[in-house]
């Protein structure tokens, strides 16, 4: 790591020896999920949102992240740019920050994927929700019946219980009322999404979502939320 000033900027050089990219996806990696190499299974889950909850936070202090990398299995330089606190008055930095209402609503993450799970649960957090997240079917049944989420984002592939039959388990609970469905998943085919608006979800989001409508479908309310539709096309 190496850190230098440049004008009014504080500039954060990191360089590993990790898995690296093709330049065509300097962008790809800051979106949730993302598969660099589509010949994987879309069930290992991508690069979770880790980048993508790095550059939302960059952003929120007036800065900007960047990726380089020679290639596939060469390792990466991720180059993030702060503004010297110097530099920024503090009416300038309430105006760059803007400051998220918090309570803005409970949500419920459900992904056997640990770090994908805690990943997008911090990042909906940084936007104002009261987050818990699960790892399996059985323990989201537990944690909602306690916690009372109004929108759940559950991942379809689980082992043990898939996020179809946890679905109807909750629709089914006389305990959980008004919760909002919201798939987050890999599986983006018409087939994968008729089976989501059987089980009554609200809405289906395929990896890689784009945080804006995490958040967008966080917030929303039941009755704006668009029923089963897919972030991107499915392929």
């Amino acid at each position: 790591m190496a850190t230098r000033v440049d004008g009014d900027d504080v500039v954060i050089t990191v360089t590993d020896d990790g898995i690296g990219f093709a330049d065509a996806d300097r962008h790809r990696i800051f979106d949730m999920f993302v598969q660099l190499d589509e010949s994987r299974s879309q069930s290992t889950g991508g690069l979770g949102i880790g980048l993508t909850l790095v550059r939302s936070i960059v952003a929120m202090h007036g800065g900007r992240i960047d990726a380089q990398s020679e290639g596939p299995g060469r390792g990466a330089t991720f180059t993030l740019h702060l503004p010297k606190a110097s530099t920024v008055t503090a009416a300038e930095s309430a105006g760059s920050v803007p400051l998220l209402p918090a309570n803005r609503g409970r949500v419920l993450v459900v992904d056997d994927n640990v770090d994908a799970a805690e990943s997008l649960a911090a990042m909906l957090r940084l936007h104002g929700f009261d987050v818990r997240a699960a790892y399996g079917g059985a323990q989201a049944l537990d944690v909602a019946r306690g916690f009372r989420p109004e929108v759940a984002f559950i991942d379809l592939t689980m082992p043990g219980m898939s996020g179809i039959e946890l679905a109807a388990l909750l629709r089914a609970d006389a305990s959980i009322e008004g919760l909002r469905l919201v798939a987050l998943t890999g599986m983006g085919q018409k087939s994968d999404l008729d089976a989501t608006r059987r089980a009554g979800f609200e809405a289906h989001l395929t990896k890689p979502a784009q945080p804006e409508e995490v958040v967008r479908l966080a917030a929303a309310k039941r009755d704006n939320v668009v029923r089963i539709r897919a972030e991107r096309p499915a392929t």
